[in-house]
């Protein structure tokens, strides 16, 4: 039968003890000796001990009623070593009836723990990660009750916040505690968006630190904690109804509100309000809870349902303080950390202290990675653990060249990353006198360098990259952006800027690219097993006519009297781009009936995404004036490997025999029917993969603004024949990828990549 201990006396009168026990003054270790021994009445317990997380990693016994003082300071643990260790190691509570005969089992005889059986030790958990552990053990063999395990989770957390918190050492007495990781780390991840950076972590949507975590009235903090849970279902119920954030998964949406809505959660919540913590601290320690339990899982699925619930607690904190839609301020030189984003969430963020950007998923092809390339900001992604090793103001290193992140680093490595900073300036300033050198080859070949854009802020950089012009503008952006389907007069608006801004140069608008990823909060949309080869795209555009009708009629308006260039996404068959082909001349017909300025030159062009159309073309050339290969989706489609999917983004490369046959073959049957062709995929804005572009054929490349500086520096070092020559020899071979050898041509060439 279990002894009667702290789940029958109440956690609030103790909790009370233990602040007062810490406010009395004196020197920290009298302070801490009286915690311990106040825990051991109340739990009825013959031993408490609370041992601290060194900077070495190592435990050390700090304070302890019923073990042999002598011990204290002089008994260390590594992780995973003894039952504390082992505590340490997983990160939740041990419950054993008869320790000293369980095989983790360490014994250490200065302590004199030798006649104590029945032991529990749970972790001391700050943000996620073990500072320390709390144990209690009587003699008697006996298993302690589920209520006792929770009560003394509770003590444990609010001893972790006292701990980290100053309440309990100085300064200088915490010097050699590990509150937080402290030693430099380095992340190896993937390449997402080039550059390098330097500055300090800003966590995205940070939590809410609670400031108080003890409460005198239970039923004031369950009412908030039930209103908060209420408005955040709501919250969450809108999201699915098309009323919530920009650009959030149906996916990730519902598993939130089953999560909002679980009621083990829920109860998790209520049982830490009723014990005497504030609704805010009750999250903390759930929180905690969760990251110790599913943060030591191999199973993928269960950690991504960590961030799930990591996200959720911290809606829930914002919704406690009232700061549920609150904008975070940058400090200068940020370095934005976060499990992964949406292209909106990173638009909130002040483009001028955004310095680099961290993630711990993704891809290289998400939309996220394309508006860091688009905004010029180094960006690396897939760093495992990533949130765990890093926290808020630390010093950090993005590595957008080599696919790493820094974390706290070493005076030598900030110098190393400065110097190499500095190479990249001048770089820029090079690449910034090529401005405005036309692209022309060694050989004479005149190679039309475009711009990717989307954003308003590209649009202020257009005349600073040199580029001829646009050669693909998202017009989704816009729409991603908003928090309601935009009107005509705004869309107009946009493109009016766009074509001003332009001044007479070419621009592409690609027509609203949605679905798959990119859902609207105000558009209606059924949950699809397969969003990428789902209802997207001019699939959309076609089944929803006057959502296409209305964009065609503001880029018409907008044009007056310019050339005006449409070019449709994921066409996928003749016949789709005909029915597309067929509105945008009902609407040119609408607009002159009224009166109104038709375009001087329209062109209407068709994106090649779908392989489908690969052996379609010769039908469908004749009836475009353009198309513009499409390489991201191509690839993916292509290779039958979701360029989203992490496990799979790296399976093929772009530089392979198949992917250079097959825009060979669409370079080949464009070239014969006369049908002016361009690439505006990630390939395009890299100089090695450009390379290969210019030798099967292709001079028209649109691309990222950063990528038209490294790309014209090719161009002009490039002998196009004899790349040519050497390609084509290439794509005969039977490797998965020809990478390594298009850069020993290329180098052999001596051409600059």
């Amino acid at each position: 039968m279990p002894t009667p201990g702290l789940a029958i006396r109440g956690p609030r009168s103790l909790l009370r003890q233990i602040r007062e026990a810490m406010a009395s003054g004196g020197p920290a270790q009298a302070r801490l000796n009286m915690v311990v021994r106040i825990i051991a009445q109340s739990m009825v317990a013959e031993v408490c001990s609370i041992y601290l997380r060194r900077s070495t990693d190592d435990l050390e016994l700090f304070a302890t009623e019923g073990l042999n003082p002598s011990a204290v300071h002089n008994t260390t643990l590594k992780p995973g070593e003894g039952l504390v260790g082992e505590i340490m190691r997983l990160g939740r509570p041990l419950n054993l009836s008869d320790a000293p005969n369980n095989p983790n089992f360490s014994y250490r005889p200065e302590t004199g723990e030798d006649p104590f059986h029945a032991f529990l030790g749970v972790p001391l958990l700050r943000g996620g990660r073990t500072i320390g552990v709390l144990v209690v053990q009587n003699r008697t063999e006996r298993t302690y009750a589920e209520e006792e395990v929770e009560d003394l989770q509770i003590i444990a957390m609010v001893l972790a916040e006292m701990v980290a918190g100053g309440e309990l050492f100085n300064e200088a007495e915490l010097r050699n505690v590990e509150l937080a990781p402290h030693k430099p780390e380095r992340l190896k991840g993937a390449k997402f968006a080039d550059g390098l950076a330097y500055g300090r972590a800003v966590l995205h949507e940070s939590a809410v630190i609670p400031s108080d975590l003890l409460s005198d009235d239970a039923p004031a903090e369950s009412l908030r904690l039930q209103k908060a849970i209420e408005a955040l279902q709501l919250q969450l119920d809108g999201m699915l109804d098309g009323h919530g954030l920009v650009g959030a998964s149906y996916d990730v949406l519902e598993t939130y509100r089953m999560f909002a809505h679980d009621r083990g959660w829920n109860r998790s919540l209520e049982e830490a309000v009723r014990s005497g913590l504030t609704a805010e601290a009750a999250v903390e320690r759930v929180r905690s809870e969760h990251r110790a339990r599913l943060g030591q899982a191999r199973d993928p699925y269960l950690r991504e349902r960590l961030h799930d619930l990591e996200d959720l607690n911290d809606r829930l904190l914002r919704h406690l303080s009232g700061d549920g839609a609150a904008v975070r301020v940058l400090p200068e030189n940020a370095i934005l950390i976060a499990r992964n984003l949406g292209p909106a969430d990173l638009l909130e963020y002040d483009r001028t202290k955004l310095k680099g950007l961290l993630l711990e998923e993704g891809s290289s092809a998400s939309h996220a990675a394309i508006v860091a390339r688009a905004l010029d900001i180094p960006c690396v992604g897939r760093l495992s653990g990533l949130r765990d090793r890093v926290s808020e103001g630390d010093p950090v290193i993005v590595d957008g060249e080599s696919g790493e992140a820094y974390l706290r680093p070493r005076a030598d490595v900030i110098e190393a990353v400065g110097a190499r900073m500095e190479v990249r300036a001048q770089r820029r300033a090079e690449f910034a006198r090529l401005r405005d050198t036309p692209a022309i080859t060694r050989d004479g070949a005149k190679v039309s360098l475009l711009m990717n854009a989307g954003l308003a802020v590209d649009l202020d950089i257009l005349n600073d990259t040199g580029a001829e012009g646009i050669g693909l503008f998202r017009t989704e952006f816009q729409f991603m952006v908003a928090e309601e389907l935009p009107r005509l007069d705004a869309q107009t608006a946009l493109y009016d800027r766009v074509l001003d801004a332009a001044e007479g140069r070419p621009v592409t608008f690609r027509t609203l690219d949605l679905g798959g990823d990119k859902v609207l909060p105000y558009l209606e949309a059924e949950r699809e097993d397969n969003p990428a080869l789902g209802w997207r795209a001019i699939r959309m555009g076609l089944d929803r006519p006057a959502l296409l009708r209305l964009q065609l009629r503001a880029l018409i308006a907008a044009s007056r009297g310019r050339e005006l260039r449409i070019m449709f996404p994921l066409v996928a068959s003749v016949e789709e781009f005909r029915a597309a082909r067929a509105l945008v001349d009902h609407e040119i017909a609408w607009a002159e009936r009224r009166g109104r300025t038709a375009p001087g030159l329209l062109r209407v062009g068709a994106m090649i995404e779908a392989p489908a159309l690969i052996w379609h073309l010769d039908a469908l050339l004749p009836l475009t004036d353009f198309v513009s290969v499409g390489t991201n989706d191509l690839m993916q489609y292509l290779f039958a490997a979701d360029r989203g999917n992490p496990r799979v983004a790296d399976r093929y490369d772009p530089l392979s025999p198949p992917a250079l046959r097959v825009m060979k073959a669409i370079y080949d049957a464009c070239h014969e029917s006369g049908t002016p062709v361009s690439v505006c995929g990630e390939m395009a804005g890299r100089p090695l993969e450009a390379f290969a572009l210019l030798a099967l054929g292709y001079d028209r490349l649109s691309m990222p603004p950063s990528g038209i500086g490294p790309v014209k520096r090719m161009v002009l070092s490039c002998d196009r024949e004899a790349a040519r020559r050497g390609v084509l020899n290439l794509l005969k071979g039977s490797a998965g990828s020809v990478r390594n050898e298009i850069e020993t041509l290329a180098r052999k060439l001596s051409v600059s990549i």
